[in-house]
């Protein structure tokens, strides 16, 4: 009995990770629940890249496993999203509503088996570009509505964009040290201010280029099918 609860808990430590980077999103549901935002989106962001090195180092993935990480992802990020776009109210919230939109029909796709799950950006792209823009504005004394409202729009689109973004930062990053570099930068970007504009840049620029060259690529392709 004991060895069956061993090998049960074994296999599904990445799983209970998973649910582990969803259930501390409670917190923001207290009244004053908002001031818990930013570590809320990086402990989120840090706890969705360890299931998937657990599945990897422990050899238990499953598709049991790959469907229950989007579905978390689903709910923590429309949960992140909306809270922010409440937070804010007017235009945020509507285009945080648009976003949330967004990242239900991404992971659906993704759940999907005859999908395709490479497309579009990740949906957890937009949490860490949602984090940059609340560090930034923070730092600067401004007004974080319209970059906001900027991000969730552009967001919308990209994670239903039919291609891929190939040379984002978290997406280069392939190993679990790359990774762990990756959740190390976001942490500093929060405790270090002076190295946050920094590491925004690297993190959006990549993602903006991404966007361009993919974009071009499959509006050149589709025109070579067109001929």
């Amino acid at each position: 009995m004991g060895k069956l609860q061993g090998s049960f808990i074994y296999r599904n430590l990445a799983n209970a990770t998973s649910i582990l980077g969803v259930l501390p999103l409670a917190l923001l549901f207290l009244e004053d629940g908002y001031r818990y935002l930013i570590p809320l989106i990086i402990f989120n962001n840090v706890m969705d890249d360890l299931d998937g090195i657990l599945a990897a180092k422990l050899n238990i993935r499953s598709r049991f496993g790959a469907d229950l990480d989007n579905v978390s992802d689903a709910v923590a990020h429309v949960v992140l999203t909306l809270a922010v776009g409440a937070h804010f109210g007017g235009l945020v919230l509507m285009a945080s509503t648009i976003a949330a939109g967004s990242i239900i029909l991404r992971v659906t796709t993704r759940v999907n088996p005859e999908g395709q799950p490479g497309d579009g950006s990740p949906t957890n792209e937009l949490m860490r570009h949602m984090l940059f823009v609340l560090l930034l504005t923070q730092m600067f004394d401004v007004d974080p509505g319209l970059y906001l409202v900027l991000i969730f729009l552009l967001h919308s689109v990209t994670m239903m964009a039919p291609f891929k973004l190939t040379v984002m930062i978290r997406g280069l990053a392939k190993n679990a040290t790359a990774v762990t570099f990756v959740n190390v930068a976001l942490v500093v970007a929060w405790l270090i201010p002076v190295t946050t504009p920094f590491i925004a840049a690297a993190f959006i620029i990549t993602y903006l280029y991404s966007f361009i060259i993919g974009g071009g690529q499959w509006l050149k392709a589709r025109e070579n099918k067109t001929y």
